[in-house]
């Protein structure tokens, strides 16, 4: 895999939305906190356009999109926020200047659609909290600069009851479970053998998560895993006639017949403490008394 220059202090970033529409004011704490680590911050044109739901049409959102790949002096593309509207776009991009000049893309939920597409490009991407969310926790920020700065990152997670015991290295791949199964059988899905599966998502009903575990299973994105980290599973939803399991029993009820460690509740994901992780790193993987991930 290859992996994009670290920013250094003076470095420019782009900023984009390529899902739900954002304002200005929304943004300026992240730009201040941008500001202070010595970054210039370059607005998309079309960004704060609305389009409905979508921070402008289609075309627009790919639009500012393809500028920030394009332009050499953009040294990492950040997603402003999350919502929907990644997919619809993504077959828009032309990724031929991009995979000449790689540089940091940056997000997490629903650019996970970003994600997967330039893992099949062998580079690397960084999933962590976006712009709209920066004032949550200042943990979670300090993550991502570390990671756009090339600083050391390791995390060591409480253990979990349902956490399964064992050691693996592999390169970190995944996302948003619901942008996962949305992408299977696309141009953007990723193949998951040999790798480390991390999965998170939000306000799903919990026969949801089945259905989507199920689907991931039968295609065999979870047969050849070296492991599974499963993050926020956040506000799941039930009906009155209740599923009988949490979302992580249905996740670790699909991996049962599988021997790879699983590390439940890791900090990332639709939850305020979201700690960066490096897609397309190979990483080492150890679950014990606690979970221990090694960048």
């Amino acid at each position: 895999m290859t992996t994009p220059s670290y920013l250094k202090k003076g470095d420019r970033i782009g900023i984009v939305a390529c899902a739900r529409k954002i304002s200005k004011e929304e943004l300026q704490p992240a730009c201040d906190m941008f500001k202070a680590m010595g970054l210039e911050v370059v607005f998309g044109r079309n960004l704060f356009k609305e389009d409905h739901q979508f921070s402008g049409t289609d075309a627009e959102r790919a639009e500012d999109l393809q500028v920030m790949l394009n332009d050499s002096s953009i040294k990492a593309v950040i997603s402003a926020r999350g919502g929907y509207g990644t997919v619809r776009i993504i077959d828009k991009i032309d990724f031929t200047q991009f995979k000449k000049n790689p540089k940091w893309i940056v997000g997490y939920s629903d650019i996970t659609v970003l994600h997967s597409h330039i893992h099949n490009l062998g580079i690397e991407t960084i999933h962590a909290t976006m712009p709209i969310n920066f004032s949550k926790n200042g943990e979670a920020v300090e993550t991502l600069q570390k990671a756009l700065f090339g600083e050391k990152l390791n995390y060591e997670v409480e253990s979990n009851s349902l956490n399964r015991k064992g050691n693996a290295e592999g390169e970190l791949v995944g996302g948003n479970l619901s942008l996962l199964y949305a992408l299977n059988g696309s141009g953007s899905d990723i193949d998951t053998k040999g790798k480390i599966l991390f999965i998170e998502d939000l306000d799903e009903y919990l026969y949801h998560i089945d259905r989507m575990m199920i689907s991931m299973k039968r295609s065999g994105k979870l047969e050849g895993l070296k492991g599974l980290i499963v993050g926020g599973m956040s506000d799941m939803k039930d009906n009155l006639v209740p599923f009988g399991k949490k979302a992580e029993e249905i996740i670790l009820d699909a991996v049962k017949e599988y021997d790879f460690p699983v590390a439940f509740n890791f900090p990332a994901g639709h939850i305020d403490r979201n700690l960066a992780l490096i897609f397309g790193r190979k990483v080492r993987f150890e679950v014990g008394n606690n979970s221990r991930l090694f960048f």
